[in-house]
């Protein structure tokens, strides 16, 4: 897929025009750099956001059978009838942020799901393998799971979506996420390992166990995991849902519509998508900083400064959503407000 670099020239030009505007240089902090950056992502000096959209995608993981989750599997497919009643928390957010959900059946394990109008029914295999035991999927799913987040956006961004952000269902997917984001930046499991819904003690160190073995096990098939090609890793440590979010991304940005992470395993999806595509790394923003110990260590590699942090660790995108507001004040900020000759205000 086609990732056109940004506009260095824009970028350039932005940041020339923010000097220029009726403030102190820098007194708007980070947001005037947010405006820079969806400037040359437009290649424009008058950058705007319009409607956003987020597709939360599903999928089971056979890692649970492994006990690392508080919360049994079949919460997986009782969620995503939350999401399409408009009842769970990414709904709420998104209709405050100006943004519409769309729910992607990647891989859910459970009865096919009936006709919504919000739903994108791409199920490629009812859950992604007990990657302690065994791979999550094979390649060839692992590039059908990558087409369907595509997909998911191409639809997206034909309703009407000036921006992009992924989100996930998946009960034990911090496992998947934790395994993924130790192969991709050699990473011990520890590091990246965290507590998910709230495991207990025990579990926690279960957990971390688990991880160590999936690490161990694609280790002896790839060789070394951060040398290997990346969508094979993936398969084999990943889950349907992560590599869907890839997709989700990389179609953003071929686009030209800026793309934003939310938590752990939704930015593990990230991870993958700039290993499968550099040039994504300038479209991408991070919504906000999980609680996840991997999380900071995720957004240390892709060299992303959260937009919020605000303590959250629920995923579904709602972290990713509840930063399009500010997105889109930067950009009104570059756009809309006058520079001091436009306004005949003295300078300093």
């Amino acid at each position: 897929m086609a990732i056109l670099p940004v506009s260095r020239k824009f970028l350039e030009r932005a940041r020339a025009r923010q000097l220029r505007l009726t403030k102190p240089p820098g007194s708007l902090g980070r947001l005037e750099e947010l405006g820079v950056r969806l400037a040359a992502i437009q290649r424009s000096e008058n950058p705007r956001l319009g409607p956003g959209a987020v597709v939360v995608a599903a999928a089971d993981h056979g890692v649970t059978a492994e006990g690392v989750s508080a919360y049994p599997a079949e919460v997986t497919p009782q969620m995503v009838q939350n999401f399409l009643a408009g009842g769970a928390a990414v709904n709420q957010i998104a209709r405050a942020a100006a943004a519409e959900v769309y729910v992607l059946d990647v891989g859910v394990n459970g009865p096919e799901f009936p006709i919504h109008e919000r739903l994108i029914p791409a199920r490629v295999r009812a859950g992604a393998g007990n990657i302690a035991r065994e791979p999550a999927m094979n390649p060839a799913e692992a590039m059908a799971a990558l087409q369907a987040g595509e997909n998911a956006a191409r639809r997206a961004i034909s309703e009407g979506a000036t921006l992009l952000a992924a989100g996930d269902m998946g009960i034990g997917n911090t496992t998947a996420a934790a395994a993924l984001t130790a192969a991709l930046l050699s990473l011990p499991a520890s590091e990246v390992t965290g507590r998910g819904t709230g495991v207990d003690d025990a579990a926690y160190a279960r957990k971390v166990a688990v991880v160590e073995r999936a690490l161990a096990r694609a280790a002896a098939q790839l060789g070394e995991l951060a040398e290997a090609d990346p969508l094979e890793v993936a398969a084999q440590l990943g889950g349907l849902e992560i590599v869907a979010a890839a997709g989700v991304f990389l179609a953003a940005a071929a686009a030209g519509l800026p793309a934003v992470s939310d938590g752990f395993p939704v930015t593990a999806g990230a991870l993958l998508a700039v290993r499968l595509e550099p040039d994504l790394k300038d479209y991408l923003f991070a919504g906000h900083r999980s609680l996840e110990p991997g999380h900071a260590r995720q957004l240390q590699a892709l060299g992303l400064e959260p937009v919020l942090d605000l303590g959250l660790r629920l995923g579904e995108g709602t972290g990713a959503v509840l930063s399009f507001p500010v997105l889109r004040a930067a950009a009104e900020v570059l756009a809309g407000m006058a520079t001091f000759d436009e306004a005949g205000v003295s300078e300093g």
